[in-house]
């Protein structure tokens, strides 16, 4: 990098997106008018024969080389003199630098910022209360409503979740951040009711689907508002928090689950989330102050892309359909799972190209996808939230199943993987915003993940229970780093206006691959069932429906040797199900390897977030349109674009 000029060069301190621009300007000639960006009010620099236009659509590439410090040498015609001049143009992205401090545009960590922090550590405490604990209860939950289509009531939570996440992060956008937030939280609560009252089956589904869409809107509105209040560079410590939150919520639940469903009251696991939504919808109202769209609800409509979200949900439903029939309804090789799979994955792959291409609002902005390094954090994402589903998901199982304990017991059993994630993720948050480095984490997140994941599959009946948790520590390790740092290679390499579609779609990875976890899983540990128990054994189980928790309850009525032989089926169908988490760490580790060291931004968006001190809570620009670039302006300028104006050396930071 080039060394910092004098302060007489400095003439533009700040640029569009964050960006600065510090140039000599060797004949004093007074600089053409420049345009302000109607977004954020600051001036975005021009450079010698260059359009604004072309300068703008360099910032919204979203590549990785537009991000690392450009040294460039510009050679201009002076036309009085007839000779060639050299301008040094020295462009920085807004980073933290060693020998400036970047503006920020951030408000002050006030009480009114703080308990904004802390309705949000709460919204994640209840949905993930929820998540881990579900798991645990099941069986006696199926037991006693006597159930069949009973692999539905994860898959229900997670197809809508999935499939309505994007939608939601559109209306971020077009309401503002508090109304959807509380209609997520309204959502939720109302589905946790209709669960606690459900008589049978299909009522229970439906509540877990209404759960599911409002956690959806809870997780993805979470991070888009953490994304306005705080700047990437410091926002590891926050994630923290936030995943401080989720571990308590993983710690606490399995035992609550477990408590509830042992003494017959599984439905006060769903009650108990009442109160906790309600605390948190107050807490929104009264503290989270920001700024919202002056729009007409017309208008607000109409910015909306609503092909696109049909085309999302109606993919990703028949994908959820066919990961959860596939193995269990009916054979992977059938029809019913082929047909739904092969048009739900193609629909994806057509959404994206249409996100890219046809829609000027846009659901997937092009840059956000734009970035090796950005692509690199999503495959991170989806292997990570799949691991970790699936191990919260079955290896309560392990417990229930092979070591013959009760639900409540499993729940303590698993509690050194619960609570173990927690100071993992706090340390991870704090380390990646004292030294701005993310890679380092995440590498050995994924080593520690293909340790634990391969010691797990040498679990057996007769295992110790230390043994068992020790292994969960080494897991915790890998999973608290993957609750923090994802997010830093997928928001790094773009612009800090497109963090609430990057979160968006961040969120909508992690619920899709919750979805492959749990069914992927299921499967694997079902079809190893179906070899390694005993033939008759098999021909009394109901047809159509999951061996796992149909087994699960009746292994302490069985008489010996027929229960030995049942729990260390068990074993063996885990032992199969952690050499497939082996090979999906082997994966993360893969992808991680395509990310690069990339500085993170040390502002916020000013569309949007709690208003500075001396700022009243104001609305975004009454027209949109204005804020976002018109049809020429569209991204598609690249660097042959301008090489006849500079010579671009890029130093690739590592």
């Amino acid at each position: 990098m080039l060394s910092t000029l004098s302060s007489r060069d400095r003439t533009d301190e700040h640029g569009t997106n964050g960006v600065s621009l510090r140039s000599d300007s060797p004949n004093n000639q007074q600089e053409p008018p420049r345009p302000v960006d109607p977004l954020r009010k600051e001036i975005i620099p021009v450079a010698q024969n260059q359009s604004p236009t072309a300068f703008r659509s360099t910032t919204m590439l979203g590549r990785d080389d537009s991000l690392a410090a450009l040294s460039t040498l510009a050679l201009s015609k002076n036309e009085d003199e007839g000779d060639l001049v050299k301008q040094k143009t020295h462009i920085q992205h807004d980073i933290m630098d060693n020998n400036d401090t970047p503006a920020s545009n951030t408000r002050k960590r006030d009480f009114k910022f703080w308990m904004c922090i802390v309705a949000l550590m709460m919204s994640s405490f209840l949905i993930v209360l929820d998540i881990a604990g579900i798991g645990t209860a099941l069986p006696i939950i199926v037991n006693d409503l006597h159930g069949t289509e009973f692999e539905w009531v994860g898959s229900a939570y997670a197809l809508a979740s999935t499939a309505f996440l994007p939608l939601i992060g559109a209306l971020t956008q077009a309401f503002g951040r508090k109304s959807i937030m509380l209609t997520q939280i309204f959502s939720f609560a109302l589905g946790s009711a209709l669960c606690g009252a459900s008589t049978n089956m299909n009522f229970l589904i439906g509540g877990r689907t209404l759960q599911g869409i409002g956690a959806a809107g809870i997780s993805s509105v979470t991070q888009i508002i953490i994304s306005d209040l705080v700047p990437l560079h410091d926002r590891g410590i926050f994630n923290g928090l936030i995943a401080l939150a989720y571990g308590l919520g993983t710690a606490m639940s399995p035992v609550i689950a477990g408590a509830l469903a042992e003494a017959g009251k599984w439905r006060w696991f769903f009650y108990m989330n009442l109160p906790i939504a309600a605390v948190t919808a107050l807490m929104i109202i009264y503290f989270l102050d920001v700024r919202v769209p002056r729009l007409s609800f017309k208008e607000k409509m109409r910015s909306l892309d609503w092909f696109g979200n049909v085309i999302i949900i109606a993919s990703t439903t028949a994908t959820v359909i066919a990961l959860t029939w596939g193995g269990v309804k009916f054979a992977w090789t059938s029809a019913n799972v082929l047909v739904p799979l092969i048009l739900g994955l193609l629909g994806l792959g057509g959404f994206v190209w249409y996100e890219f291409y046809v829609p000027t609002h846009p659901v997937l902005p092009f840059q956000v996808l734009s970035s090796r390094t950005s692509l690199s954090g999503y495959t991170q994402a989806f292997f990570g939230n799949f691991f970790q589903n699936a191990t919260i998901y079955y290896l309560p199982l392990y417990y229930q199943a092979c070591k013959n304990t009760t639900p409540l017991m499993s729940g303590v059993n698993t509690l050194a993987l619960s609570l173990g994630i927690m100071p993992f993720a706090m340390a991870s948050g704090i380390s990646i915003a004292k030294t701005g480095r993310y890679r380092p984490q995440l590498w050995s997140s994924w080593a520690f993940l293909l340790l634990a994941a391969g010691l797990s599959s040498t679990l057996k009946v007769d295992s110790s229970t230390g043994a068992g948790s020790g292994f969960q520590i080494l897991m915790a390790v890998g999973l608290g780093v993957l609750q923090t740092a994802p997010f830093f290679p997928i928001l790094a390499p773009i612009d800090i206006s497109l963090n609430p579609n990057a979160l968006a779609f961040f969120m909508f990875v992690r619920f899709f691959s919750q979805t492959w976890g749990i069914s992927i899983g299921g499967t694997i540990i079902q079809n190893a069932l179906q070899d390694k128990l005993p033939a008759e054994f098999i021909s009394q189980l109901p047809t159509g429906t999951s061996i796992v928790y149909s087994v699960v309850e009746i292994i302490p009525t069985l008489d010996e040797p027929l229960q030995t032989n049942v729990r260390v089926a068990f074993g063996e169908a885990l032992k199969t199900f952690w050499q497939v988490l082996i090979g999906i760490a082997a994966l993360g580790l893969m992808s991680s390897l395509f990310m690069k060291g990339l500085p993170l931004h040390t502002s916020t968006d000013r569309a949007s977030g709690l208003p500075n001190e001396e700022e009243k809570p104001g609305p975004f620009p009454e027209d949109m349109e204005s804020a976002l670039p018109s049809e020429e302006e569209k991204p598609t300028l690249f660097l042959k674009d301008i090489e006849s104006s500079f010579t671009i050396q890029v130093d690739d930071l590592i």
